[in-house]
């Protein structure tokens, strides 16, 4: 009898065809699922006949209520080598083995600099009105050379975020609670003297920090009053760390000049959710690390972990 193994957050209907799943086919049964369990007790019930699940990065917790309801549940394998919302200690204590997969930082670091140049430039604006046959010229783009951008985390990501603004002759400034000196010169960048000073003085502010209780709510309402009415802020980190209703309105009010979210406090984002119909915001449904590179790499070492597991030694074991 086969093994079955879902596919979770399949939206695109991609999972099958990024990867060659035929070595698998003797052996277990591929589901994906193309829209996303709305709560534990839709998941519990979905999955309750699979013995495989693979999920996308963190968007699916698997706390221990969830995994103690999965009895068939043998293998969990998450893209990405680092997961928050997995219970280990539950997972051992019922005998599912969790593997990881490897994950390109680049499309994230180049969303970011999509949404950055989309909002400075009005771009949806712009492409809106010549479709429509609106006003011509509707808008009076922003500069990025001789800008300042300000980073909010200097890690693996934000450094390469850096470089692209270094390559647009902008002034780049960084900071984090753990960030020296030595580091910023390394990269190239000013290390900001605090949070507040890099708000401050920013024309554009892209957040690349690990969400933690150091971070979660960083950048609430006080903090947002800091930015100029000109600046603009990035978010294709975490949601919770910039306070959403804050944000919210901060757009509402025109307070700041707009700004540009892939990531939100509920994902999928409910069809009603004030974040859809905002003002000077530019939205992408977290496709951070979406792009057809990840994907292969994803499901194509999901099927290399599968294999590793049914031949008895499992491979890129978590945590």
């Amino acid at each position: 009898m086969r093994l079955r193994c879902a596919v979770l957050d399949d939206f695109q209907n991609a999972a099958t065809e990024a990867a060659d799943w035929s070595p698998l086919a003797d052996d277990v049964e591929v589901v994906p699922f193309t829209t996303h369990f709305p709560d534990e007790d839709a998941l519990a019930a979905a999955l309750a006949d699979f013995d495989i699940v693979v999920t996308l990065r963190e968007r699916v917790p698997f706390p221990a209520s969830l995994i103690t309801r999965l009895p068939r549940l043998r293998l969990l394998i998450a893209s990405g080598m680092r997961n928050t919302v997995i219970d280990y200690a539950a997972a051992e204590a019922h005998g599912v083995t969790v593997c990881g997969t490897a994950s390109s930082s680049t499309p994230p670091v180049e969303l970011t600099w999509a949404l950055l140049l989309g909002l400075a430039r009005g771009l949806v604006q712009e492409s809106n009105a010549l479709r429509a046959g609106g006003p011509w010229q509707n808008t009076v783009g922003a500069d990025l050379h001789g800008r300042r951008l300000g980073l909010l985390g200097l890690g693996k990501i934000g450094s390469r975020v850096a470089h692209v603004g270094l390559a647009f002759g902008m002034h780049v400034t960084a900071w984090s609670q753990n960030l020296t000196k030595e580091y910023a010169d390394e990269v190239g960048v000013q290390l900001a003297p605090s949070k507040e000073e890099l708000l401050a003085d920013s024309d554009f502010v892209s957040v690349h920090l690990a969400l933690s209780d150091r971070t979660r709510g960083l950048l609430g309402a006080p903090e947002l009053a800091l930015l100029k009415p000109t600046a603009y802020l990035i978010n294709t980190s975490r949601a919770a760390i910039v306070d959403q209703d804050a944000l919210l309105t901060a757009l509402h009010e025109g307070r700041i000049a707009g700004a540009g979210v892939d990531v939100f406090d509920t994902e999928p984002l409910p069809a009603g959710h004030p974040m859809r119909t905002a003002p000077r915001l530019l939205a992408t449904p977290h496709l951070g690390y979406v792009s057809q590179a990840n994907y292969a790499t994803y499901y194509g070492q999901a099927v290399e972990n599968i294999q590793a597991y049914l031949a008895g030694s499992p491979v890129r074991r978590l945590p």
